[in-house]
């Protein structure tokens, strides 16, 4: 099962079919429920992995001195905070002083909270903003951002087509869009294997270091409703984006779905 939307009116949670105002409020539940153990699980379940995938992200956007980024979904900040660093870099590369910024928007103010409270991010506190949004309606202005990402929260959007129509709408011309998201084994031995891992392990997982089975549970049933990789891309597509390509990372353990504003 990989069709996220059944109908215009259902949505999946996990292996359930539900409205979408009822996707919306169960999945707020299941981040208000994990916020605080959130790093320190994804860290666990992917070994470590997730913090590559993350730097390839970024270093595929290529993040520029003075650039503005948009990082929904965006939790406890990584993706904000290593966009920052690398575009100060390559400002010093190129001697410009212009700094980059960044906004972390998420639908969870219990995971932005979690993120204001990394004693890492004090430093960027006048360049980092923390905004509570909604994908599917960003309260920010048209031709905002250079850059947007979305790591591990696409899933968890009742309605994609409408958050994507977002995405594109508050990106300038030309401006970046980087989705990054579990996704599906290139192999499909390899896909049994992390099947039996995922529904055995994870689950035990959040209920042993978070105190919360059910909402790891979801998570990977989230997973397996994600469209395959080439039928996100076509969203992405009649979404209006251009050169839109995809990057497995461990086997398709998780995908890179890169594309570019018009």
């Amino acid at each position: 099962m990989t069709d996220d939307l059944k109908t215009d009116k259902t949505a999946s949670f996990g292996f359930e079919d539900v409205s979408p105002e009822e996707k919306v409020s169960r999945v707020k539940g299941v981040f208000a429920s994990v916020a605080s153990r959130y790093d320190v699980m994804n860290d666990l379940m992917s070994a470590g992995v997730h913090r590559l995938w993350k730097h390839d992200t970024i270093a595929k956007l290529n993040p520029q001195s003075g650039e503005k980024l948009l990082d929904v979904a965006g939790g406890t900040g990584d993706l904000a905070k290593a966009f920052i660093d690398r575009a100060d870099k390559a400002g010093r590369r190129r001697h410009r002083d212009t700094q980059a910024s960044a906004i972390v928007c998420d639908i969870n103010e219990a995971m932005l909270n979690a993120g204001r409270a990394r004693r890492d991010m004090a430093a960027y506190q006048h360049r980092l903003d923390w905004v509570c949004g909604d994908a599917q309606a960003l309260p920010f202005e048209a031709r905002s951002f250079d850059a947007l990402t979305i790591a591990f929260g696409i899933r968890n959007v009742a309605d994609r087509a409408a958050a994507l129509s977002e995405f594109r709408r508050v990106l300038k011309p030309g401006g970046r869009l980087a989705v990054l998201e579990f996704s599906h084994m290139t192999a499909p031995s390899l896909q049994k294997m992390y099947d039996a891992y995922s529904f055995s392990v994870i689950p035990k997982l959040g209920e042993v270091v978070a105190s919360d089975r059910e909402s790891y549970q979801y998570l990977v049933e989230s997973i397996r409703r994600f469209p395959k990789q080439g039928a996100f891309r076509k969203e992405l597509d009649t979404a209006g984006f251009s050169a839109v390509s995809v990057t497995n990372f461990s086997g398709g353990i998780a995908a890179l779905h890169y594309g570019w504003a018009a």
